[in-house]
């Protein structure tokens, strides 16, 4: 039997639902001419601050560059030292580079792949110029911000919180991502739950001189015009990207909600056939796979990927299957950035949760305008091939 392609995610699905409300936008930033800075802009901006429960978001180019500015704003540079995980997107630690500073890798919670404050407060331990935490949330999922604060408080450093994929998710508080931190960076790539049309960014924040520090270093440094009290970067974010995010952002708790359904109904799927979650082992159920484990209410998870262990014997097989079957699936991350080439002559300890999942992990086909259909064969077939290839037990 023919199948049509279920891609992993499917952009003009989306977009077929707005565009009325996009295009005149659009068209509104081309009439006026005004692309960078201005009204478009200042909404967005202050609508996102709103969504997030912070006191200013300042827009910039991209996820990578909030990251980047909210190292400099905090004061890191060479020789310095910050804490992030292993198990992430490559700028994270980017960003800690290019500064000539230090990244210095923690190990995941296999539960929910984010790193933990505990984790953080052993790797410190080690530090002689420790000068920020950065912790990921992960899929779509917060990371423990209570324990995180805690953990801050007591090394003294600020907290910058990558949040690029994880715009809408709550912690166990029911605070929203980018709202706790010293600083929050969020991504808007095209992938991403709330995503533009190219590369833009934010960074949220509710501190005054932090902001005002911010929205200097993103326009060269410069206060006012032709006036430089420093070296900043040219890292905007655009009047387009800006109109069209915000005409997107009314719609983000919907779409995330429909992704959250999604996870529930593959759940259910995975479930009844003898999957675990990834708080039990591989070998718990009858069938070798791990769903990821819902977060208990207020925290929320999003959803921007849902990712699935399978053990590492069959994980590459299911690959090759999934390509023949036409279905959209990708690894995040098959190599994590303390095996990468460039940051191979960093030390790490003991990162067996980190390289287990990224030997394991698989993520399938979550956006929102799934359909039924479309979300039964993606799970059917997975199940229906790790039987055939996994004997009970492994």
């Amino acid at each position: 039997m023919s199948y049509d392609p279920i891609p992993l995610l499917d952009l003009k699905a989306q977009y077929v639902t707005i565009r009325d409300e996009i295009e005149p936008l659009m068209r509104d930033v081309a009439d006026t001419q005004w692309f960078i800075g201005g009204p478009h802009l200042d909404a967005f901006e202050k609508s996102l601050a709103a969504y997030c429960g912070a006191k200013h978001a300042i827009g910039c180019a991209s996820g990578s560059d909030a990251l980047l500015l909210s190292l400099i704003a905090v004061g890191v540079g060479a020789g310095d030292e910050v804490i992030c995980p292993s198990y992430t997107f490559f700028a994270t630690a980017g960003a800690i580079w290019r500064l000539g500073a230090r990244p210095v890798w923690v190990d995941i919670d296999p539960i929910t792949y984010n790193c933990t404050a505990e984790s953080i407060r052993a790797a410190a331990a080690a530090c002689t110029s420790l000068k920020a935490i950065m912790p990921v949330h992960l899929f779509g999922q917060s990371v423990d911000m209570c324990g995180m604060l805690e953990v801050a408080k007591e090394l003294g450093v600020p907290l910058i919180e990558d949040a690029a994929q994880a715009i809408g998710s709550r912690d166990t508080t029911g605070a929203a991502t980018g709202s706790r931190g010293t600083t929050g960076c969020f991504s808007f790539f095209p992938s991403k739950n709330l995503g533009g049309f190219g590369d833009g960014g934010m960074i949220t924040t509710n501190d005054d001189d932090v902001a005002a520090h911010l929205r200097r270093l993103r326009n060269h440094g410069m206060d006012p015009k032709y006036y430089h009290q420093e070296v900043g970067l040219n890292s905007r974010l655009d009047a387009m990207q800006a109109a069209v995010l915000n005409a997107k952002l009314p719609h983000l708790d919907a779409w995330s909600d429909a992704r959250g359904a999604n996870a529930a109904h593959y759940d259910e799927m995975f479930t009844a056939a003898g999957a675990s979650n990834t708080a039990g082992s591989m070998t718990a159920g009858t069938l070798p796979l791990l769903v990821p484990k819902q977060p208990a209410s207020p925290s929320r998870h999003i959803y921007n990927q849902y990712v699935l262990r399978v053990p590492a014997s069959v994980r590459d097989a299911l690959r090759s299957h999934l390509v023949d079957e036409k279905i959209g699936h990708d690894v995040y991350y098959p190599v994590p950035l303390h095996i990468q080439e460039c940051f191979q002559h960093l030390p790490a300890g003991d990162m067996s949760h980190t390289e287990r999942a990224a030997a394991e992990s698989i993520a399938i086909p979550i956006y929102s305008e799934l359909t039924e259909s479309q979300r039964t064969r993606v799970a059917t077939t997975i199940i229906n091939f790790v039987q055939a290839q996994t004997p009970v037990g492994v």
